[in-house]
């Protein structure tokens, strides 16, 4: 006799213990809620959206170390490690002048500033200041000075995901240089300490729906809905241009790879989801590499690009910073000539290579861009404080779906991708978990046969050469 189906409500109970797509789209939901009825709570719980991301954030820097490393070592040949990031820095540079141009377009074309006719003497400039804590971007030559290392600890425990990668080089380079017949314990002891890590990372994932509900709930909370008819038609604009972006992204994706961006959203549907919600890309950073590595694309390839791109591929702010800039000079009543809009794209291309990891990074952009054109008054950079924060979601999700793009087209060109694998994951034959385990298991008769044969060529006991 055939078993009944579960009825409706303890399927929907079993997806929601089972899935975390749906349990962070729940707490979404509910965070959204909480926010909108009870503001004072939704400012309570943000600490619960921090907390997570401090947890995120201390796997980061250990994580992107072993897999660079062994990245390097298993693939042998540090020039090809240098292509991959120098075709990765073309590729960054060419997407966020992309990115750029889209946004001054757009801005020019639809003019979300036009009309407001703000008088930047009414503006209280001391509040930008106080978003951005008195920073400031830093320049070309002090940029890559950070990017360098001057304490081995130290870039671990700064975070900092530049010094950590030549950190990494580094050592990459010193294991290929030794060989495995000198330090031949080193590679498998990153290699387990790497899977360590992302056993971690899986642990701290199943708090990702209590902060997603608390990031939610005090971003509702404390900014309300008013910004959302206030700022409507700018938000409008850039999350319009944004998806616009991405479409070109697939196009770029599938006439390199063959591959579907869709499909791909589709695949990493919870960790997109998660960087929606707590409005952070870092959050989700070990698990994106985790799943880039199951579709095919080989380690060295996710280890350089993708921590890389989260300092170089800014492309939803590159958006964002176009449009800004435009808006607040249409809100004053500026207009900008061609020959200045020009200057736009190349100081937000100089500066949007620094932004990643100062506060109030867009700002200080936008300060930067202001200044540079000498006709737009800094105070009107104010204008935006109100939609900063409603922005990040677009920025977060353009910034990572453009990395992941990135990886796969750098994969590609440098023959780092496995087509079939990719395939099979993106298709959804196999599970990212279920990739992982064939991989180990065509890995085992290998070692075992290696093992077989080195046993078979060592000289038995006692024998002249044997050295006994």
């Amino acid at each position: 006799m055939p078993l009944a189906a579960p009825s409706l409500p303890l399927r929907a109970l079993r997806l929601l213990r089972t899935s975390l797509f749906t349990q962070v789209a729940c707490a979404l939901v509910l965070g959204i809620a909480v926010g909108r009825l009870w503001p004072d709570v939704g400012t309570a719980v943000q600490p619960l959206g921090d907390g997570f991301v401090r947890l995120i954030k201390a796997v980061i820097a250990p994580l992107v170390f072993c897999v660079v490393v062994a990245g390097i070592a298993k693939a042998g040949d540090l020039k090809a490690f240098g292509r991959i990031g120098l075709k990765a820095l073309i590729w960054f540079e060419v997407a966020t002048t992309v990115a750029l141009l889209f946004g001054l377009l757009a801005a020019n074309l639809v003019g979300p500033g036009t009309g407001m006719h703000v008088d930047p003497a009414t503006l209280d400039s001391s509040a930008v200041d106080d978003k951005t804590g008195g920073g400031h971007l830093p320049s070309t030559s002090q940029f890559i000075l950070d990017a360098l290392p001057d304490s081995a600890v130290g870039a671990f425990a700064q975070n900092s995901l530049l010094q950590v990668l030549v950190l990494a080089c580094l050592v990459g380079a010193a294991l290929l240089h030794l060989g495995k017949t000198k330090v031949p314990a080193i590679l498998p002891a990153i290699e387990q300490a790497q899977e360590v890590v992302f056993a971690i990372v899986g642990f701290i994932m199943r708090l990702a729906p209590l902060a997603v509900f608390g990031a939610m709930a005090h971003l509702v909370g404390q900014y309300g809905m008013g910004a959302l008819t206030t700022y409507g038609k700018l938000i409008a604009l850039c999350y319009g241009v944004a998806l616009l972006f991405l479409a070109v992204l697939g196009v770029a994706l599938k006439a390199i790879t063959g591959l579907s961006l869709w499909k791909f959203v589709k695949y990493t549907r919870e960790e997109m989801l998660l960087a929606l919600g707590t409005a952070s890309s870092e959050t989700v950073l070990p698990r994106v590499m985790q799943k880039l590595r199951a579709a095919g694309c080989r380690d060295d390839a996710v280890g350089l690009v993708l921590p890389t791109g989260y300092s170089f591929n800014l492309d939803g702010a590159s958006i964002y910073l176009s449009i800004g800039t435009l808006f607040i000079s249409q809100a004053v009543g500026v207009d900008l000539s061609l020959g200045q809009q020009i200057t736009v794209v190349l100081v937000l291309m100089l500066t949007s290579k620094g932004m990643a990891g100062v506060p109030g990074s867009a700002f200080l952009a936008l300060s930067a861009t202001a200044s540079a054109l000498g006709v737009i008054p800094a105070a009107a950079v104010a204008l935006l404080l109100g939609v900063d924060r409603i922005m990040d979601s677009m920025r977060v999700a353009t910034n990572l779906l453009g990395n992941c793009v990135a990886v796969f087209a750098v994969s590609r060109w440098e023959g780092a991708l496995d087509m079939a694998k990719a395939k099979r994951v993106l298709d959804g034959e196999r599970t990212a978990v279920e990739e992982e385990a064939a991989a180990l298991a065509e890995a085992a008769p290998d070692t075992d046969t290696d093992t077989d044969a080195d046993a078979s060529a060592a000289p038995p006991a006692g024998s002249p050469a044997s050295g006994h």
